[in-house]
């Protein structure tokens, strides 16, 4: 009997999957100036879908590449869950039931990373040690814009050559890190409250020895 052909190991990849256009140009700033990372981050970024169709993409890149991060900004989920029709699931009850399914599925596999109220949380916390809970993304713009004054949610902002949002806060990166540990991760019985998972992408076994060195 011949020799049972072995299955190759994938090619270590990651893909992050969002649906705000910030996240997609933050990541992407991150691959353009990062091109040593021991880990290639596939640019499929910016899936403008319902949250069923966001988790189905992300569930189907899990049989793809080695590591997928689904970025989530809360501000949008909250706020649907708010308005939704009594008697119906609201996108809460979802979310936590995609999430739980991930964990037990896809576990170190998929890692699923939730801003609230969204990734401008992630930018602030680079200047400021805090918790306060900012229930609108304008909010927390405002108050990013006490350290940020020129910034925009735009994409020239986000992306200028040598300037880019990326660049211009690693410095502040380790910074950032620790204040978002200090808020925990996401608890799906108190979703009201500020938290800044950014640091699990960051953190995690594929990245962790590259940033802190880096």
């Amino acid at each position: 009997m011949g020799r049972k052909k072995k299955t190759p190991p994938r090619r270590k990849t990651a893909t992050v999957i969002v649906e705000g256009e910030t996240e997609k140009w933050y990541i992407s700033m991150l691959k353009r100036n990062e091109r040593s990372l021991p880990i290639n981050i596939k640019p499929e970024l910016n899936v403008k879908k319902t949250l069923e169709k966001q988790y189905e993409y992300v569930v189907n890149a899990a049989e793809d590449y080695t590591k997928v991060f689904w970025i989530v900004d809360f501000d949008t989920i909250l706020a649907e869950t708010k308005v939704a029709k009594k008697g119906t699931s609201t996108p809460l009850q979802r979310f936590n039931n995609y999430r739980n399914e991930i964990e037990k599925e896809y576990k170190n596999i998929v890692i699923v990373i939730v801003n609230s109220p969204c990734l401008e949380f992630w930018l602030l916390l680079h200047f400021e040690t805090t918790s306060r809970y900012f229930d609108k993304c304008d909010k927390a713009i405002k108050q990013l814009k006490k350290h940020l004054s020129d910034y925009k949610k735009s994409e020239q902002f986000y992306t200028k050559q040598d300037q880019d949002i990326y660049l211009k806060l690693k410095p502040q990166l380790q910074n950032a890190i620790k204040n978002a540990e200090k808020l925990g991760k996401f608890d799906q019985e108190t979703p009201y409250k500020a938290i800044a998972e950014m640091h699990l992408f960051f953190l995690d076994e594929a990245f962790h020895n590259y940033f802190k060195d880096n």
